[in-house]
C-alpha cells in the first residue's frame, strides 16, 4: 500500500506513481478521501474530549446541576455514536482507493510501456531455429501429453512424462541446492490462501482476474509462492542484524492467463498449472537496492549455468505491476521464434507490501522501527525452463542432451529419439 503522507507531501513520490500511467484523478480521489477522513477524525476526537470532560463534570457538580450535566454528556455521547460509524466508513473508503494506487516507479526505471524496457546486458548468442519447436519436440520425444490432459482439465493443461520428469526433478534439486548455499531457507508453503493474504501480498485487487477462487471465494490458489512467503513475518518486528532474511519457496502455481487468448497455445510455455522455485527476501530499507541486484545475479547464475543465452531488461514504468518499484526481466533466446522471451524476473516492492503486512525492522539504536522492504525473484520457472532446454539442447539427430549441471541428478546424459 502507498504512503499517503508522502503522496500528499512529496512531489517525486507522486510523479513515480504517475509514471506508471495512473490517471491523476485516481490519485486525487485518494487524497480527497483522506482529507475527508482526517477532517472527520478531528471532529470525532474533539467530541471524545468534550464527552470525557462532561462526564468528569458530573461527579464534580452539585446535586441540582447534575441533571443538566448528564443531559449534556448524553447528547455528546449520542453525537459521537453517530459520527464513529461515519469515520469507520471514511477510513474504509480511503483504504479501498489506496489499494488501487500502485507503488511509485523507481527513478532508475525507464519511461514507457511494454517493449520499451532498457536492455541492461546481453549474454550468449542467438542460435538458429532447431528442427522442431519446443511444442512439436516435446510431443515427438514423448515428454508431454496434451490430448488426454485437455480432456481431463481443459485447454492449457498438460502432463509431463518419462525422462522429462526426471530432468524437472533434477532442475529443481539443483536450483534449491544453489539457493541453500546462498543462505536461503527452503520452504514448501500452502498454495491455498485467504483473500486477505492475496491483498497483503499486493496481488488484490489489481490481479484478481488472474487467480482461481476455491470454496466459494474463501480460498484462492496462488500464482506464485511469493504470496505465502510474504506472510512468514506478518506483524513482526525484526532485528536489523537478522536481515536480509531469505526464503526459497517451492510450489505448484496456478494462473488463469486471462487476456492471453491465442497466445502460446502449443506446448507448455503458457499453462494454467506449473511448478516454480521462488526467492523472497526481507531486507533493510537502506540495503534493498543491493539485495535486488543480488537476486538478479543469482537468476543470471542459474540461467548461465544451464548454458542458455539471455538478456537482462530493466522494465519500463508503464509495464510494471502495481507492487513493483523496479523489476528486471531475464529473457532467454527462443530459437524457434528468433526472439527473446521472458523466463524469470525479480522485483523490489520496497515497503508496499510490508505496510499492509505490518512487518517492521527495529532501528540499530533500538529507538524505533521502520517498515522492511520485500523483494522477490523467480529462481526457476520449471516448465518454461524445460521449453528453452528442449530447443537449445536438441541435437541434429533429434536426441536431447542433458545439460552438464543436471547429469549427476538425472543419471543419464542423453535421451534418444523413441
Amino acid at each position: 500500500m502507498i504512503d499517503l503522507r508522502r503522496l500528499r507531501d512529496d512531489p517525486a513520490y507522486r510523479a513515480g506513481i504517475e509514471r506508471k500511467r495512473v490517471a491523476p484523478g485516481a490519485i486525487d480521489a485518494v487524497l480527497e478521501a483522506d482529507d475527508a477522513r482526517r477532517a472527520l477524525l478531528t471532529e470525532v476526537e474533539a467530541l471524545r474530549r468534550r464527552q470525557n470532560e462532561a462526564s468528569k463534570e458530573i461527579g464534580k457538580a452539585a446535586p441540582e446541576e447534575r441533571p443538566a450535566k448528564i443531559e449534556t454528556a448524553s447528547a455528546l455521547k449520542a453525537e459521537l455514536a453517530s459520527k464513529e460509524p461515519e469515520l469507520t466508513a471514511a477510513a474504509e473508503r480511503v483504504r479501498e482507493l489506496a489499494l488501487q494506487v500502485p507503488n511509485p516507479a523507481d527513478e532508475s526505471v525507464p519511461d514507457g510501456g511494454e517493449d520499451e524496457g532498457e536492455v541492461v546486458r546481453v549474454t550468449g548468442g542467438t542460435p538458429a531455429a532447431p528442427a522442431y519447436d519446443h511444442g512439436a519436440y516435446a510431443e515427438h520425444m514423448g515428454f508431454v501429453e496434451t490430448v488426454h490432459a485437455r480432456e481431463t482439465s481443459g485447454s492449457r493443461f498438460a502432463s509431463l512424462l518419462g525422462p522429462a520428469v526426471l530432468v524437472e526433478l533434477a532442475l529443481v534439486g539443483w536450483v534449491v541446492e544453489r539457493l541453500v548455499g546462498e543462505g536461503f531457507t527452503p520452504v514448501v508453503p500452502p498454495v491455498l490462501v485467504r483473500e486477505s493474504t492475496m491483498e497483503e501480498a499486493g496481488f488484490f485487487p489489481t490481479d484478481r482476474n488472474q487467480v482461481y477462487e476455491v470454496d466459494g471465494g474463501e480460498l484462492f490458489l496462488v500464482g506464485t509462492s511469493e504470496v505465502p512467503l510474504s506472510t512468514l513475518h506478518r506483524g513482526e518486528i525484526l532485528d536489523a542484524e537478522s536481515l536480509p532474511r531469505r526464503y526459497a519457496g517451492l510450489s505448484t502455481c496456478f494462473r488463469r492467463e486471462a487476456g492471453t487468448y491465442g497466445k502460446d497455445t502449443t506446448g507448455i510455455f503458457r499453462v494454467h498449472q506449473f511448478d516454480k522455485v521462488e526467492m523472497f527476501s526481507y531486507a533493510d530499507p537502506d540495503a534493498s537496492a543491493d539485495e535486488h541486484e543480488h537476486l538478479l545475479a543469482i537468476e543470471e547464475s542459474i540461467v548461465g549455468g544451464l548454458g542458455l543465452p539471455y538478456r537482462v531488461v530493466n522494465i519500463a514504468a508503464g509495464d510494471l505491476g502495481a507492487a513493483a518499484a523496479k523489476k528486471y526481466d531475464l529473457e532467454v533466446w527462443l530459437p524457434s521464434e528468433q526472439r527473446y522471451r521472458e523466463l524469470t524476473s525479480c522485483s523490489n516492492y520496497r515497503d508496499y507490501s510490508a505496510r499492509r503486512l505490518q512487518t517492521r525492522v527495529r532501528d540499530d539504536a533500538g529507538s524505533g522501527t521502520r517498515l522492511v522492504h520485500t523483494l522477490n525473484g523467480t529462481a526457476c520457472a520449471v516448465g518454461r525452463t524445460l521449453v528453452f532446454l528442449w530447443e537449445h539442447y536438441q541435437e541434429a539427430d533429434g536426441a536431447f542432451t542433458v545439460p552438464d549441471v543436471l547429469r549427476p541428478r538425472t543419471g543419464f546424459d542423453r535421451v534418444e529419439v523413441p
